[in-house]
């Protein structure tokens, strides 16, 4: 019967051991969680800041209208991230306007059609898609902040070449259009 009892005893402590030390582990894990997203917002700001900075001395001609990052025209993304360019407007004209873009998809390279159809390939845009949006912008201004277009590559989609186009109204009317690519790595 004493036997028991310890052995009754002995058990309840290391349970209870057990349960403080898996007590501590989780904060720990949560400690570590918040630091990591804490650290990776504030490099999303930074990154934000060095955009805005590029597409800022990417106007130095006052007669361009449109503005992407990266210059290249062509963003590589890996299949289970996301990532996205950064776009801009100068209204170039001599009035003020009530201007709104959309982003479209509008090629996939020959080798994926088979795979990937254009509708597939309009809903990888996560912002900045096929609906309008909108901003006003004084003669000879450019958008205060870029629009940021992004995407998200499941894992599953395939490699790939997609052609996207922002197109631009003033009003109802066009202001012009820029192209840029999305190449999809593994």
């Amino acid at each position: 019967m004493a036997k028991n009892k310890q052995a009754a005893m002995e058990m309840s402590v290391g349970t209870l051991v057990t349960i403080v030390l898996l007590m501590v582990v989780l904060v720990l894990g949560i400690v570590l969680v918040k630091s990591i997203f804490g650290t990776g917002q504030n490099t999303v700001d930074l990154i934000d800041a060095q955009v805005q900075d590029q597409i800022n001395k990417l106007f130095t001609d006052e007669s361009t209208k449109f503005v992407i990052l990266p210059s290249s025209r062509e963003v590589r993304i890996k299949q289970g991230n996301t990532g996205g360019v950064g776009f801009s407007t100068r209204n170039v004209d001599k009035t003020q306007g009530s201007f709104t873009y959309k982003t479209t998809a509008v090629d996939v390279e020959k080798a994926c059609k088979s795979v990937l159809s254009l509708p597939d390939a309009q809903n990888l845009i996560n912002i900045g898609g096929s609906s309008l949006v909108p901003y006003n912008l004084a003669s000879g201004n450019k958008m205060d902040e870029a629009a940021l277009i992004k995407f998200s590559i499941d894992k599953t989609t395939p490699l790939c070449l997609i052609r996207y186009r922002i197109e631009v109204f003033k009003g109802s009317t066009t202001y012009g259009y820029t192209d840029f690519d999305l190449k999809i790595i593994s």
